[in-house]
């Protein structure tokens, strides 16, 4: 007797198990649940693929700046400016500074001894006199 009510116990058991997974397996199955799960997974897939845009998205910025930084385009290089050739432009009106930012030169009449000569590279200072008496002690003449 003891047998009979153990195995009709487990029987029924199994009954409940089976019929709650049936009934869960039907819920599941309906088009309302399919549909939402497609909803969820298709909001998963998203997010996931918008992660990877923004973790892609910051690797290229760090890259560009990896090689802006790398080939001197963020301001860190140090670039030399061009050297200016001093050259004697054409004349302006006016004895007023030339567009290379000197005067204009007046050049040696032709066949003077000075037009043979190279134009000198270094400008002498001049000496500005303040006084009449430091004009004098410059040129030589002591009182």
């Amino acid at each position: 007797m003891v047998r009979r009510i153990f195995w009709m116990t487990v029987g029924a058991g199994a009954a409940v198990w089976a019929m709650n997974k049936a009934n869960e397996a039907t819920r599941r199955l309906t088009p309302d649940s399919l549909s939402g799960t497609a909803a969820r997974g298709a909001l998963q897939l998203g997010d996931a693929a918008k992660r990877f845009a923004l973790e892609v998205r910051a690797g290229m910025a760090e890259r560009e700046e990896q090689l802006r930084s790398d080939l001197g385009l963020d301001g860190t290089a140090v670039v030399e400016p061009p050297r200016r050739r001093l050259t004697l432009s054409q004349p302006s009106a006016g004895g007023t500074p030339t567009a290379g930012g000197g005067y204009r030169a007046i050049s040696a009449a032709p066949g003077s001894p000075a037009a043979a000569l190279p134009p000198s590279r270094t400008a002498t200072p001049e000496i500005i006199a303040s006084t009449p008496r430091q004009l004098e002690q410059r040129r030589g003449q002591h009182p």
